[in-house]
């Protein structure tokens, strides 16, 4: 029998989640006893755990409960955590009713709904966009009017890019209002629409850990997104030796505290101004993309095992071992259609790390454009570690050029195939 400590983790189970959370797990495991509550059976997963637990839906609250009540029932579980955005609620709510750590179930609230987290970066001098909530497009015109375009559209409690559009007219306002409201729709904690000012600035996000009150930055994450009016996501790159954490941390620190935040890992999201760091989110879990995964690359830094430490109420391990850089490439079809054929040309050196191929042959790709999200849209990424950003970013491109991707466009499109990693 393990005497390891047994560990709780609620997490989404989708055909992507090996691909994108795999190390999460992987590095939790080599230190815990992992029991785990999920929508599907586990497969991938099996070797990593000690038990599952298999709902329809982890997010109900009365699944989530009955189903950690069981596994309370078996173990002695020392901690409960999850990096699915929309656990965030439910597992805090399950944590209290287990008596185990976990921030309050309302901080989790605030930072998945973005209209609350506005007003708390407000409330405490944070610097953040003018936000307005709408529930009308007639709403929407006035509060663009009141703030000036650019604007940008977005659900209050969505994730990943998804409803996010910019407007830079009021003829274009219907339209992104319309994109905004689908997606919103579909929000557990709100299903407002946000408009917000637009921050025209270089996006960064800040990766934090905070401990009984304390919150140390580990990483700043350097990022490309698409042209407007879209978000979508595009590289990312971690530097060890990043000029930017002086620069940012105060900021990010501010936001945590203002959230009320106490324990856990934070993936702080923000532009710079002139300069200077202003606010567009807070997210209470380790960041998506295989962030995570860079920061561990770049710095030694291991961000889930820290969550699994802190969700058991010990103090994590924030002591870098190495100063590299490391980036990531997310590859996208220039146009939507049909997947034909992908594949990377050549040996891969050993500064690629991986490649990942998310779509077969025959696959549909759909971009925001036409009504995908990046879940319709991606065809995978590849991660390149270098000693510089520079040079992570340059041989991440080196790479991508070395994927050959041959879409057939939708019908009518006439735009040719390909696709894009920056």
């Amino acid at each position: 029998m393990s005497h390891r400590p047994v560990v709780l983790v609620v997490a989404a189970a989708d055909m992507e989640a090996e691909a994108y959370r795999g190390y999460c797990l992987q590095s939790v495991a080599a230190a815990y006893d992992v029991v785990l509550i999920t929508g599907e059976e586990p497969s991938w997963e099996v070797p990593y755990l000690r038990d599952c637990v298999v709902v329809p839906d982890p997010a109900d609250p009365v699944q989530l409960s009955a189903a950690g009540q069981a596994l309370a029932d078996r173990y002695d579980l020392a901690g409960v955590f999850t990096w699915t955005e929309w656990y965030l609620v439910p597992v805090a709510r399950l944590a209290r009713r287990l008596g185990l750590p976990t921030n309050a179930p309302e901080v989790m609230q605030a930072c998945r709904n973005k209209a609350v987290s506005r007003s708390l970066f407000a409330q405490h001098g944070v610097p953040s966009a003018a936000s307005v909530t709408v529930r009308t497009e007639a709403e929407a015109e006035a509060a663009a009017e009141r703030i000036g375009y650019p604007v940008v559209l977005k659900p209050a409690a969505h994730a990943a890019s998804i409803g996010v559009i910019r407007a830079d007219t009021p003829g274009q306002l219907t339209a992104a209002y319309a994109f905004a409201k689908k997606a919103a729709g579909l929000g557990q904690e709100s299903t407002s629409v946000l408009v917000e000012e637009y921050l025209d600035g270089p996006e960064v996000s800040v990766e934090c850990v905070t401990y009984r009150g304390k919150t140390t930055v580990v990483a700043v994450t350097r990022k490309t997104v698409s042209e407007p009016p879209y978000f979508e996501e595009l590289a990312h790159v971690v530097d060890a030796a990043d000029p930017l954490l002086d620069v940012v941390a105060p900021a990010a620190c501010a936001a945590i505290r203002a959230l009320g935040i106490t324990d856990g890992v934070s993936h702080v999201e923000m532009r710079l101004i002139d300069g200077q760091p202003r606010l567009v989110e807070v997210n209470g879990r380790i960041a998506g993309d295989m962030i995570g995964h860079l920061v561990h690359l770049a710095t030694g830094i291991d961000l889930p095992r820290a969550a699994a430490d802190i969700a058991c109420g010990r103090a994590p391990d924030l002591t870098p071992n190495r100063s590299m850089a490391a980036a990531i490439q997310l590859i996208y079809p220039d146009v939507s259609g049909t997947l034909r054929r992908v594949y990377f040309d050549g040996i891969c050196p050993r500064w690629l790390e991986r490649v990942h191929i998310q779509h077969q042959a025959g696959d549909p790709l759909l971009l925001p454009a036409d009504g995908g999200t990046m879940f319709t849209a991606r065809i995978g990424y590849l991660i390149t570690t270098a000693p510089t950003a520079d040079l992570a970013r340059a041989r991440a491109e080196q790479a991508a050029r070395r994927l050959h991707i041959d879409i057939a466009p939708l019908a009518g499109d006439a735009s040719g195939t390909g696709g894009r990693a920056a």
